[in-house]
């Protein structure tokens, strides 16, 4: 009996070294691993200027004196740190931007140059009653072998409808809206913008806030959240954590592992940080344990002092893993169990007899792979063209007099367009979008084209993207116009679907007027804007009315206009549009389009009518006037401004050279641009009807088109250059909103985004 107790104390004592085995190079040899319940591992290192991390970002300030202890992360501000993970650090959340009464302020976080990134599991939200959160920053880049930083601005709006809506926690646009983070965002800005006055009707409307941090840690459950004590909702903000990226150097792994200073020792694997972010992490390899980051690396795990095997079987451990090892005269996997041999059967025959059957299994394996890549192949092509929404086209094709709607369109091959882009190679790309990528390409008759590629998407999104595709094919099937983009055909035979257009060489007006980078061939005169905006008020006019059914193009906006190589205007991107049946005048739909060129009255009532397309055009003439961009986004501590509100303002003000771009403002003959811009004001009335329709439009666009060439004389060119008194229009601007109105709307609950990468 005297030697039980001895066991049980060698028994605990080998638990003990195997426990301190496990733990002993959490930390760097001499440091601290812990600081209250929270372990700091290497490279972290608890201490500043202790030498116990890798480098002094990691330095963790431990202060034991309070409880729970108080510890502090090294970025380039001091923030408290809540968790430490393998590639993640969570700390706690002091930053918000607010609006009470006319007082608003801003917040800033800045990671540059420091190995910490904000999370793209981070949001900007957004809380409060007809405001707009706008969210500036610099995001990583990575382009071997340099790591380079990227402008954005993104914001979205947070409305209230008379009815407090509860939604489960979700962040739905009634009182709350949400901005999605991009991986690699180093620096942000964060501010709020005001859409109407906090004070309505008699009725002070709470404050707005914006805040950055975990979108799983918050929970928004109806509009009367915004009326807790401002303390309240303060504290409540600062709940949520923010997420943190963290990684090696700026180097990726191929490029970290010819250094002398890499950082993942022995049996542990590099993991490059992300997509486009730059520098690395270390984790163990499959059956090793440890800390990656320090030496001798990461140690094996012996499988066998959890005995996975069968009572009957050896466990033998072998670096990085185990195996189970049946006794001699047995035979089995030794995990699940071992069998006797049955004594009339010799090892020689059993083994002809496994070797039978593995011959017969690899063979019927073999047989069926075949017929079933067979079968797939001969489905292939009629699975892609229904997922491609083939049959939503036949539907949409009709004969008429012999001829289909399609007309001369055709139908490529996938092995064609492969070829013509060199099998989509990156270095093929011509730009990104919403609904997919376009890359340029050459078919085998030396013709060169745009290969419009859509997005690969889940099954939620699929059938809406289907039905814009196809959409697209039968409207631009039915044009026929020099200023619309020319579609030569489609092709349904791969994954996702694919359009093939004619090439138009010289980019987008958007690019053209707002990248003080690019060179042009030509300089962007008045002559040329004007010119233009003629050719692209006739394409619209054109879809309005010269068609057979009228066309409304509902994404109107200067990145969907591109310029050939002699500038001439092709209107494009079709996917939103829809035609009317004969004695329809306007469309009752969900709302689209773009933030800043969006229809106030079509928001308001879900009806977008050809003067729509009108008000967004109306912006794209004043893009061509000023130089500016639809949103001008915040700089220092003032809000964001629209485009609109600020040439409506400077009309109203009888000073209409303030906004001139310089190139307009020096060139352009001032009759001319007073013309186009009176003409921009009718476009932008909030009234539809009193807005003038798009081939008034292209009629005067053309006569001061032609005026300049010296072609007609139009007496209104020599008109007094007085701007027209306001009383003569009905515009009603209250506030600096993109849309003019105060009013709610059926589509509060949806709210609507922008992005100006």
């Amino acid at each position: 009996m005297s030697l039980i107790p001895l066991l049980c104390w060698l028994l605990s004592a080998k638990l003990s070294l195997q426990e301190i085995n496990k733990t002993s190079n959490v930390s760097k040899s001499g440091c601290p691993s812990k600081c209250g319940n929270l372990t700091v591992p290497y490279p972290f290192g608890i201490g500043i200027g202790s030498n116990c991390s890798m480098n002094p970002w990691f330095d963790i300030y431990c202060d034991t004196s309070v409880e729970p202890p108080y510890m502090l992360v090294s970025t380039r501000d001091d923030y408290r740190l809540a968790d430490i993970s393998e590639s993640q650090i969570r700390i706690k959340n002091p930053f918000f931007a607010s609006r009470c009464t006319n007082d608003s302020t801003n917040f800033t976080l800045d990671f540059s140059e420091t190995p910490y990134s904000l999370s793209d599991a981070n949001t900007l939200t957004q809380i409060g009653c007809y405001d707009m959160g706008v969210l500036e920053g610099l995001s990583h880049q990575y382009a071997s072998p340099n790591l380079t930083l990227n402008n954005f601005a993104r914001g979205c709006v947070s409305f209230c409808s008379d009815g407090d809506l509860s939604r489960g926690g979700s962040c739905p646009g009634n009182g709350c809206c949400q901005i999605p983070l991009s991986k690699g965002t180093v620096f942000v800005n964060a501010s709020i913008s005001g859409l109407e006055d906090r004070w309505v009707s008699g009725e002070t409307k709470p404050c707005s806030y914006s805040f950055i941090g975990e979108k799983d840690s918050f929970a928004f459950d109806a509009v009367s959240d915004l009326y807790k004590p401002p303390m309240s909702i303060v504290d409540w903000l600062q709940s949520v954590p923010v997420v943190l990226d963290w990684r090696i150097g700026t180097e990726n792994c191929s490029q970290a592992q010819n250094s002398s200073g890499f950082g993942c020792h022995s049996n542990s694997v590099c993991i490059d940080a992300g997509d486009g972010v730059g520098g690395y992490r270390c984790s163990c390899l499959d059956g090793y344990q440890g800390n990656p980051y320090l030496p001798p690396g990461c140690q094996d795990i012996n499988e066998c002092e959890d005995n996975p095997c069968d009572s009957s079987a050896l466990c033998i451990n072998h670096s990085g893993g185990y195996k189970c090892e049946c006794p001699k005269g047995t035979y089995g996997d030794g995990r699940t169990g071992c069998f006797p041999v049955s004594k009339g059967l010799s090892s020689v025959s059993i083994g002809l007899i496994a070797g039978m059957v593995l011959l017969t299994f690899c063979s019927v394996s073999f047989g069926l792979r075949k017929f079933v890549r067979k079968r797939n192949l001969k489905n292939r092509r009629q699975k892609f063209f229904k997922q491609n929404g083939g049959l939503l086209l036949q539907q949409q094709t009709s004969v008429q007099e012999g001829q289909t709607m399609l007309g001369n369109t055709r139908i490529f091959t996938a092995k064609e367009l492969e070829k013509a882009t060199d099998r989509f190679n990156e270095s093929r790309i011509l730009g990104r979008g919403g609904q997919g990528t376009v890359y340029k390409g050459m078919l085998s008759d030396g013709q060169i084209v745009a290969i419009k590629k859509s997005q690969l998407v889940d099954e939620h999104k699929s059938k809406y993207l289907v039905e814009q595709f196809i959409n697209e094919v039968v409207i631009l099937s039915q044009i026929n116009h020099r200023n619309v983009v020319k579609l030569l055909g489609c092709c349904l035979e791969t994954e996702v679907p694919l359009l093939v257009y004619e090439f138009v060489p010289n980019g987008t007006l958007f690019r053209h007027i707002h990248d003080d980078n690019d060179s042009h061939e030509f300089p962007f005169s008045w002559r040329m804007r004007s010119k233009i905006a003629a050719e692209v008020a006739g394409a619209l006019a054109y879809l309005h009315s010269a068609t057979s059914l009228p066309i409304f193009h509902r994404d109107v906006k200067s990145s969907n206009i591109l310029l050939d190589e002699k500038y001439v205007a092709k209107v494009s991107d079709f996917g939103t549009s829809k035609s009317l049946a004969i004695g329809q005048t306007h469309l009752t739909t969900l709302v689209k389009g773009t933030f800043g060129y969006i229809d106030p009255e079509y928001f308001q009532s879900s009806q977008f009518t050809e003067k729509s397309d009108v008000y967004s055009f109306g912006v794209v003439l004043v893009e061509l006037l000023t130089g500016l961009k639809p949103i001008i986004p915040s700089t220092s501590e003032e809000d964001a401004k629209s485009l609109v509100f600020r040439f409506l303002s400077s009309m109203d003000e009888d000073n209409l050279d303030s906004i001139l771009d310089d190139q307009v403002a020096t060139e352009g003959e001032r009759g001319g641009v007073v013309v186009v811009a009176k003409l921009a004001r009718r476009c932008l009335n909030l009234n539809g009807k009193k807005r003038p329709n798009m081939k008034e439009v292209a009629m005067e666009l053309e006569n001061v088109r032609m005026a300049q060439m010296g072609s007609i004389v139009d007496t209104r060119l020599h008109e007094d250059s007085k701007i027209l008194s306001k009383d003569d229009y009905d515009y009603g601007w209250t506030s600096t909103t993109d849309f003019g109105t105060t009013t709610t709307s059926s589509c509060d609950a949806h709210p609507l985004m922008f992005d100006t990468i």
